[in-house]
């Protein structure tokens, strides 16, 4: 089943992709980066991989049009945690969400969103995934998180994989850093996107109740 959903913030609403395989358990939020949106190419690319494994799925914005055309908001990583989190909230209350399991998928600055977002709803997230993320934006919250934490870098991404390396001496739960060979920060060379795509399908099919 897939459909368009519209979830409402403030005086206007998110709009998203929301698809769930038959028989689906659990599903993955993906938590954009940094004026990237729902119909980023990498991401949906990664999102049907984990469709293909079963998985639901919800692309959708963070930002409205115009907040998205102000380039302070796009890094405004306290007002993109507070939508994750409102996402979550509408997905624990929708009909055909609210008894699923949840993961949540950051790219770039989504990656801190994401993961304070899970310090802070430690009860509603099982697992937490980071592609090119920039997880240490996520500062004291990293220490907080209690859900497996999957990050994955390009091995050629050299100053994202510093960042990283810091961000994940701080985290305490369950966690592992992939640097995936030869691979830039978007992932463009043939064969990474897929490698992102596997490792991020057998992270959550082992921490997500399928």
């Amino acid at each position: 089943m897939q459909s368009e959903v519209q979830i409402p913030i403030d005086s206007f609403s998110l709009e998203g992709l929301l698809t769930i395989p038959e028989k689906s358990t659990s599903l993955v939020l993906f938590v954009h980066g940094s004026g990237s949106s729902r119909f980023s190419p990498r991401n949906n690319f990664v999102a049907n991989v984990l469709n293909e494994g079963n998985i639901a799925t919800l692309l959708i914005d963070l930002l409205s049009e115009k907040e998205d055309a102000v380039y302070e908001t796009r890094f405004n990583i306290d007002l993109l945690t507070e939508r994750v989190i409102a996402i979550i909230k509408w997905l624990k209350q929708h009909k055909d969400t609210s008894t699923m399991s949840l993961g949540l998928f950051g790219s770039s600055t989504g990656a801190a969103a994401a993961l304070m977002a899970a310090a802070r709803q430690p009860e509603d997230i099982q697992a937490v995934v980071s592609r090119g993320g920039r997880p240490d934006l996520a500062k004291t919250s990293l220490k907080e998180v209690n859900a497996p934490t999957l990050l994955i870098v390009g091995e050629k991404d050299f100053e994202v994989i510093k960042l990283n390396q810091s961000a994940f001496a701080m985290l305490s739960a369950k966690k592992e850093l992939e640097i995936v060979p030869e691979a830039t920060h978007l992932f463009e060379e043939p064969g990474s996107l897929e490698k992102v795509a596997k490792l991020a399908q057998n992270w959550f099919a082992t921490y997500l109740k399928l």
